[in-house]
């Protein structure tokens, strides 16, 4: 179900839904000016924000990214790098990015599997223009899944991430800080100011290949009914929609 900030249940979004249409009224509320995307994390699905549809519809965006100087990340970037305008690459905590020169980051499959998450996204913050948007996707440390991922030896993390990533380097670090959960964006926004407009859960174990994905569900299923649910199975990522307000001063009611 999706929240908004207050916690009240708004109408259901799809996955593919939830970010492209607060992108979309961004991009309309500003009266046609070219916008600035920053990808944060290089395996984050960019498709998600329906930038396609909207330079089909004439609208100028450019999209940016910055992933961490490691190895894996590189050997991403490398692959990916010339889809865009530009890359940064660096320690997440310090890197060199414009300030206040996004009007929207994307922070995608990347909190999950960095240290240091809330200095991470501090600096991801202070690239966003006020009144810019922070999409963030996050596999839930406090979900089943995301304990499965950091308990599994790393042999098996290894096949699992071929088996269903064919072809992408991985597996990533499985860090999941307590940042990287429920509470801790909810806090982190109240802390910095920042607003959660919209908010949802999903769940992201696919369909195949059939045995793995049946062996990945048992195994979450198991986690939940041994923890008496303190692990969610429900789901396994969690999706916001966070503004930054243009007074620096407000705060989350």
């Amino acid at each position: 179900m999706t929240t908004v900030g207050d916690g009240t249940p708004s109408a259901r979004v799809s996955a593919g839904r939830f970010f492209a249409e607060p992108l979309r009224d961004y991009v309309l509320a500003g009266l046609g000016r070219p916008v600035s995307v920053l990808q944060a994390g290089c395996l984050a699905p960019l498709r998600e924000l329906g930038i396609s549809e909207l330079e089909e519809g004439g609208f100028e965006v450019s999209v940016s990214v910055v992933d961490g100087d490691d190895p894996l990340a590189r050997q991403v970037l490398r692959q990916t790098g010339g889809a865009y305008d530009d890359v940064f690459v660096g320690d997440l905590r310090t890197v060199s990015l414009p300030l206040r020169g996004f009007d929207v980051v994307y922070c995608g499959m990347l909190l999950e599997r960095v240290p240091h998450v809330e200095l991470v996204l501090d600096r991801l913050t202070s690239a966003l223009r006020p009144g810019g948007l922070l999409l963030i996707r996050v596999a839930d440390r406090d979900s089943a899944s995301g304990l499965l991922d950091r308990r599994l030896p790393g042999p098996v993390r290894h096949a699992i991430w071929r088996r269903l990533r064919p072809g992408i380097p991985g597996p990533f670090p499985a860090i999941y800080e307590r940042a990287a959960s429920e509470r801790g964006i909810t806090s982190y926004a109240l802390m910095r100011g920042l607003v959660i407009a919209q908010r949802s859960a999903q769940r992201t174990i696919p369909a195949r290949p059939p045995r793995l994905s049946s062996a990945v569900r048992v195994a979450c299923a198991a986690i939940s009914r041994l923890s008496n649910g303190h692990f969610a199975d429900a789901h396994d990522e969690l999706l916001y929609v966070i503004r930054k307000p243009q007074d620096r001063f407000a705060r989350v009611v």
